[in-house]
């Protein structure tokens, strides 16, 4: 693995967060620009410039690791999969789109197909979430630091679940079943993995969908916070992969969700 300053290295990036996320409000409502990609998707100007501010301070921050964006991942003809950064500039473009309060900034860095560092920023909620170790995953909120343990804040006879629908389908819901979940409740972006993380939620379960860079960052976070986070057979989640496709995944605050 590559010999760095993982803490300094996320530290020295926080900043950049806060600049990005304030940006990215000036532009949400009547200033934000739509344009459709490829792949039938939108992006805005706010994706485009948040993605600019933290490609900028990462490339200087270690000028030698190479940065996989969204928004550039269609250029880069050479690739090293096992090391490198992900960025999902903003993750919940739709709900961005619509001014609404869920939408993330998200970097990780990712060493031997592992995410070992992990900044996501939800900046209309003020919610600033990063870790860079086993047991270094913090929250900053109104200017006070929170270390991260995935404790449960919710009733110990309740197990409550994240999903990306107000309509989970059925494999999902037999998840919810299997797992007694007793309330699951939608969230659009990767602050689903903060939230378990800071022990307000249980449990998201998600079939194959989405891209690594939408949930690199957000793994870190609950992994280091003492999450586990598993395909639906059990198996380690790595990164690097063919077309950075995620498999079907299942992230748990605690193997007992009922402490």
């Amino acid at each position: 693995m590559l010999k760095i300053n993982l803490k300094k290295i996320t530290e020295d990036l926080i900043p950049s967060f806060y600049e990005a996320g304030k940006e990215s409000i000036k532009l949400s409502g009547k200033n934000l620009k739509i344009t459709i990609k490829k792949d039938n998707t939108p992006v805005t100007n706010g994706d485009l410039l948040v993605d600019k501010i933290l490609q900028s301070t990462i490339s200087k921050l270690t000028p030698n690791i190479q940065i996989v964006s969204e928004e550039n991942v269609n250029e880069i003809k050479k690739f090293d999969n096992n090391n490198f950064w992900l960025i999902d500039p903003i993750d919940g473009t739709r709900e961005y789109i619509k001014n609404k309060n869920e939408y993330t900034l998200n970097a990780a860095l990712i060493l031997d197909k592992k995410p070992v560092l992990g900044v996501i920023y939800a900046p209309k909620l003020k919610r600033l979430f990063y870790s860079f170790g086993k047991n270094d995953a913090y929250e900053i909120n109104k200017n006070i630091k929170i270390k991260l343990n995935c404790k449960k804040l919710s009733k110990d006879n309740e197990i409550l679940a994240l999903s990306n629908s107000t309509t989970p389908s059925d494999i999902i819901l037999n998840i919810h079943k299997k797992n007694n979940v007793t309330k699951f409740v939608k969230c659009s972006s990767s602050l689903k993995f903060c939230l378990i993380a800071a022990g307000e939620f249980d449990i998201y379960a998600a079939r194959a969908r989405a891209k690594e860079w939408d949930i690199a960052a957000g793994h870190a976070i609950a992994e280091h916070a003492g999450a586990i986070l598993t395909t639906f057979t059990g198996r380690k989640i790595t990164y690097g992969k063919k077309n950075f496709a995620n498999p079907a995944m299942i992230l748990k605050r605690s193997n007992n969700l009922l402490k």
